[in-house]
């Protein structure tokens, strides 16, 4: 069944960015709230408190100043030392958010909240804070958990607090979200209204061991794409008593950050034979990169060079020329993926980078195609190259056409999601769904009859805005999500948009067993249809909007 974005990378989402320039990206640094407004955050770790942990870690991550919000008095931990910004502390949940909205009013960059009652790696922070690009995104996990999230397609679709349920969850958020320099405005306005709210009564009585959980809501009910940062094999753990504390510092100790953070540079859902015959073993070749001293760059020009000693190979014609040039190709295609694999692990990154990873990918593409058609000795073998060129020159501009379009489109989305479905309407955000709401200590405990002061009351339902589905869409696109479900499925959904691992693949074994002809016969005829599957799912997606 036609995947509707097969041929964007996993998730359907534009790819990091993959590889990096000589210095990394000139950026204002990220400002830090941490929420140390409950007693977890005073419970004992490593050499000190759960809270001289955390800010030890975010002072060794590249951030601006650490805001931390307590109740005895607020401080701020910049670049240079620590001092006081207040002589009294947070007056409750109310003032915690307004701390929070007078920081992204200031900020200039990104701004991070996060719960000060965290056990993590230090890599896991970083996976949130180092991110390419800084745009806005939170650490969750799939699978069950508290506060439970509905992640789709890469993104948090919807989540919970005390006083929201989300439909067909299937992940739990962490504590820590990043919000882009782009989103901070948006931030402090959300920050402003749940903050009016809870003074007026609106939140019940929620406290604020919940101030992470009603942002992150807000924000996603304000229309802010906020992107999904999985942790993979490390941990991030909210605490509230000792025992727990001393039980996540136990866990941390279980899992080696380096090789954690190695993992993490691999993508795990690339294509099939990227994911088999390269990702399975290049972690040993970025490895040496990194110990090498080797920027991303540097391996993306080897790249290159191979794939043009394969084109001079592959010109030669003869059987042992053209099953050297198939294994330069493969050689060539391995150092692809480790450019961007060695980017992550090391995150040096760059918009210089990202293009030209992204430029000598067609590059090394096309020259190979002209080796192999100066080495055939047949006739008509050049209709069959320009028109293999042409399919992929035109694949390829149907693929960025469709990601600048569906940027284009989700960008309006979130506007008049901002207007319609702003936390400015108190029922959008201070109304749970139908039920009783939950209350006490643990906000997602057994379920409680509400007491006063009473929630205000809920306008009608057609003007508030609902949560989206889980599934949504036409037959064909709901189909396809099931499809997602299954294993074998979703791999031959990967295999038939022919990516560029398949392409590299298929150009090697036909080249090395047969000869330019058949390689230009497969490339035309497997391109064709592998564009029709995906233009048949976009078409079908675009319906079901």
């Amino acid at each position: 069944m036609p995947d509707p974005d097969a041929s964007l990378p996993a998730e359907g989402l534009p790819p990091d960015i993959p590889s990096d320039g000589s210095t990394p990206v000139p950026a204002a640094r990220t400002a830090t709230v941490v929420l140390a407004t409950t007693d977890a955050a005073g419970l004992r770790g490593q050499g000190g408190t759960l809270l001289d942990r955390l800010t030890a870690q975010l002072s060794g991550l590249p951030t601006g100043d650490v805001h931390v919000v307590t109740r005895s008095g607020d401080v701020i931990r910049a670049p240079g030392g620590a001092y006081m910004i207040g002589s009294e502390g947070s007056g409750g949940l109310a003032d915690d958010l307004r701390r929070v909205a007078g920081v992204a009013r200031t900020a200039t960059g990104p701004v991070a909240v996060l719960a000060g009652n965290l056990v993590a790696h230090t890599e896991a922070l970083a996976l949130l804070l180092e991110r390419p690009g800084r745009d806005t995104g939170a650490l969750v996990t799939r699978g069950d958990g508290t506060p439970p999230v509905r992640i789709d397609r890469g993104l948090v679709s919807a989540a919970g607090t005390s006083l929201h349920d989300v439909e067909g969850p299937n992940g739990a958020f962490h504590g820590a979200f990043q919000v882009g320099a782009d989103d901070v405005r948006t931030l402090a306005a959300t920050a402003e209204t749940l903050a009016d709210l809870a003074e007026a009564g609106g939140l019940g009585t929620t406290d604020g061991a919940e101030a992470g959980e009603l942002l992150l809501s807000g924000l996603l009910r304000s229309g802010v794409a906020v992107r999904a940062v999985g942790l993979g094999r490390l941990r991030c753990d909210r605490v509230t008593t000792q025992e727990e504390a001393n039980a996540a510092l136990r866990r941390l100790s279980e899992v080696d950050e380096s090789e954690a953070r190695l993992d993490a540079a691999i993508k795990s859902d690339d294509g099939f034979f990227a994911t088999f015959f390269v990702s399975s073993w290049s972690g040993h070749v970025v490895r040496v990169a990194a110990l090498l001293g080797l920027r991303p760059n540097a391996v993306t020009g080897v790249s290159v060079g191979l794939a043009v000693l394969a084109a001079v190979w592959f010109s030669a014609g003869t059987r042992p020329a053209l099953v050297t040039g198939a294994v330069l190709v493969y050689l060539s295609f391995v150092l692809d993926c480790v450019d961007g694999q060695l980017a992550r692990y090391t995150r040096l990154f760059s918009p210089f980078g990202a293009w030209l990873d992204a430029t000598f990918d067609r590059v090394k593409e096309y020259v190979v195609y002209l080796g192999l058609a100066l080495g055939y000795q047949g006739e008509g073998i050049w209709p069959l190259t320009v028109g293999a060129l042409i399919l992929q020159t035109l694949r390829h501009t149907v693929d960025f056409s469709y990601v600048g379009a569906r940027a284009d489109a989700e960008r309006a989305g979130h506007a008049w999601a901002g207007a319609a479905g702003s936390p400015a309407a108190r029922s959008d955000v201070a109304v749970a769904v139908e039920g009783p709401r939950r209350r006490g200590r643990d906000p997602y405990g057994p379920v409680a009859t509400p007491a006063e002061p009473p929630v205000p009351p809920a306008p009608p339902a057609s003007q508030v805005p609902q949560e989206p589905p889980a599934r949504r869409g036409n037959a064909v696109v709901r189909l396809s999500h099931r499809l997602e479900q299954d294993s074998l499925t979703r791999w031959l959904k990967k295999i038939i948009v022919l990516p560029i691992g398949e392409r590299m693949a298929l150009i090697a074994v036909t080249a090395a067993l047969f000869d330019a002809r058949v390689t230009f016969l497969a490339l035309l005829g497997w391109g064709c249809v592998a564009m029709l599957y995906t233009l048949s799912g976009r078409v079908a997606r675009s319906m079901s909007r």
